[in-house]
């Protein structure tokens, strides 16, 4: 876990934004003129620019006061106040891992020979599909909650709720030994987890998202699901170290372990800052205000990241919003740019679900009996190796949601996706056909393939991209609408994917073959970028006509000696 936590904020200067393309062209190629948005000094048709001593020329995509800010107080990634942040946002993540974990440990069960004797089930067919979709159905059930529970109290008391319920859960899993009944207790512990992980996975990027510096936020963020896999790291390894023991420890023992990273929230999150946005909503300016200098101003009540959120807080937020009534969700159908966002919201949550990789995490098992690799060991070693390699590569991903973008990530999960499940196809066929060790050596190098290029993709963008394209009023009735779009495509794979590959085996793979590419399709073509802007300028791109191609524009900003701008011109 140290290392983990080590790793995490070593990368961060490779992780932290930078001015996306930076071109110095001759003044006199641009218009010239003066209005005013958004506190920015625009220019266009009326003067000599000569008059306006232009000093440099930028070509930008994003917002032109994001960039200005950007470039009049560049915000100092390591100093003691962003720290102290970044150690928030640590124990935010903390919600993320409690999915993790779940979603490595009941794989790591379903390949330990003492748990499938105890419950006398297999790891594949119904019994496999009902038990592992009682998580889910848990997560269905709590959506009417989610929304008055972060909305009403704040992001801090949805984790604290979340939270006690994850443990509420896992108590009860973990005593089915003095059960009479212990595979209905096991179920219902695992509706509690459900219920409690859907709660803190809708309130822990949230709270991220809108704790951290708007220059750092799309890293953060990304960052928040890459913790996903020291959960999962944990959950694999005590699995695999148990895997020794006789009889039931083997696997009580990463069942009771569940309790360890919600109790740290239980701890903790009383310790945290609360969402600027939330309080500022709220009728705690005050506080708000004071929020945003200790941690986005250096202290400075006067610096230009305070008066930017401030000004866009004023301008944007709604303070009779829907958020304020738990029954009114009338704001996530409001007009066309709210459906837009609610649509890409659970677009991107859907897919992230069904390019494959939830099939490969909770049935892997399963999948690597389908080429002829069956020994409990090497299923397990080849469990850990997979988390391990997933978070390393994750991270990476995570710093490159501001250099490279949300879109071209996007892209290149899911077309790799294509290509690695052609590779599953053949070589699980060639290992049907001859049952060689060299096919069943590419079939495991296909799995590792698959869930590098997810890693690097997929992950740093399931929590970051859902929860920014939705605006302050829509954010958490709008979370709990991705959480059931999550958990819906998810029942469909875990109650038909078991039994698929029992029936069909390794044909199963050919969907996931012909479905990436659609995913790759829709992303194209409707999926707008989000980075370079802060979350309420946001709002411009969905009320466009065509938000993808809105988001897509370039801009030539025109400097003075103190970087501000003197003129704006749109690129086409």
């Amino acid at each position: 876990m140290q290392y983990c936590i080590f790793l995490t904020l070593s990368l961060s200067h490779f992780i932290l934004p930078e001015i996306p393309l930076v071109v110095t062209k001759h003044p006199s190629t641009m218009s010239t003129g003066q209005e005013k948005d958004e506190g920015v000094q625009v220019q266009h048709e009326a003067e000599d620019p000569n008059e306006k001593d232009i000093t440099d020329v930028k070509i930008i995509k994003g917002n032109e006061a994001f960039n200005q800010a950007m470039l009049k107080e560049p915000p100092r990634a390591f100093s003691s106040r962003a720290m102290v942040l970044y150690a928030c946002s640590l124990v935010g993540f903390f919600c993320s891992t409690c999915n993790g974990f779940d979603g490595s440990m009941f794989n790591a069960l379903l390949a330990m020979d003492q748990f499938k004797t105890y419950f006398n089930v297999s790891n594949s067919g119904a019994w496999t599909g009902i038990v592992t979709s009682m998580y889910t159905i848990g997560g269905v059930v709590a959506i009417p909650f989610i929304g008055p529970a972060i909305d009403t109290w704040g992001r801090k008391v949805g984790i604290y709720i979340g939270a006690i319920a994850v443990i509420l859960g896992t108590v009860i899993c973990s005593t089915t030994l003095h059960s009479g009944y212990p595979i209905g207790q096991f179920m219902g512990g695992r509706f509690f987890l459900g219920w409690g992980v859907a709660i803190v996975a809708s309130a822990g990027p949230m709270f991220v998202v809108e704790v951290s510096h708007p220059a750092h936020r799309g890293v953060v963020t990304a960052l928040y699901n890459t913790f996903w896999f020291v959960g999962s790291i944990l959950a694999s390894g005590s699995a695999r170290g148990t895997a020794s023991l006789v009889g039931n420890p083997a696997w009580q023992i990463p069942v009771w372990l569940q309790l360890v990273f919600p109790a740290l929230l239980v701890l903790f999150v009383w310790a945290l800052p609360e969402s600027p946005r939330w309080q500022y909503v709220n009728g705690k300016m005050d506080k708000a205000k004071a929020m945003l200098t200790r941690y986005h101003g250096e202290g400075n009540p006067d610096s230009i990241w305070v008066e930017l959120q401030l000004r866009e807080y004023e301008e944007y937020l709604e303070m009779e919003g829907a958020d304020k009534r738990w029954w009114d969700y009338r704001a996530l159908f409001r007009n066309r740019a709210s459906c837009y966002r609610l649509a890409c919201n659970c677009t991107i949550s859907i897919f992230g679900q069904w390019a494959g990789n939830g099939a490969i995490s909770y049935f892997l098992s399963a999948v690597l009996d389908t080429a002829g690799i069956t020994n409990e060991i090497t299923q397990l070693n080849i469990n850990v190796g997979l988390n391990c390699m997933q978070f390393v590569l994750a991270v990476i991903g995570a710093s490159l949601v501001d250099k490279v973008g949300r879109r071209p990530l996007l892209l290149f999960a899911n077309i790799g996706c294509t290509l690695v499940w052609i590779g599953f196809l053949i070589s699980a066929k060639v290992q049907q056909d001859t049952g060689s060790k060299a096919s069943s050596g590419a079939f495991i190098a296909m799995v590792f393939l698959f869930d590098g290029i997810f890693a690097i993709g997929f992950t740093p963008l399931q929590a970051l991209y859902p929860v920014e394209v939705l605006s302050f009023e829509m954010r958490a009735k709008g979370m709990a609408f991705s959480n059931f779009a999550v958990n819906a495509a998810t029942l469909v794979n875990q109650f038909a994917y078991p039994v698929a590959l029992k029936q069909v085996a390794w044909k199963t793979y050919i969907l996931f073959a012909l479905w990436c590419p659609i995913q790759a399709a829709v992303i194209y073509f409707f999926i707008p970028e989000t980075k370079n802007r802060t979350l309420e300028e946001l709002d411009d791109i969905f009320n466009s006509k065509n938000p993808t191609k809105a988001s897509l524009e370039k801009k030539r900003l025109a400097l003075d000696r103190e970087a501000n701008i003197v003129q704006v011109q749109e690129i086409h």
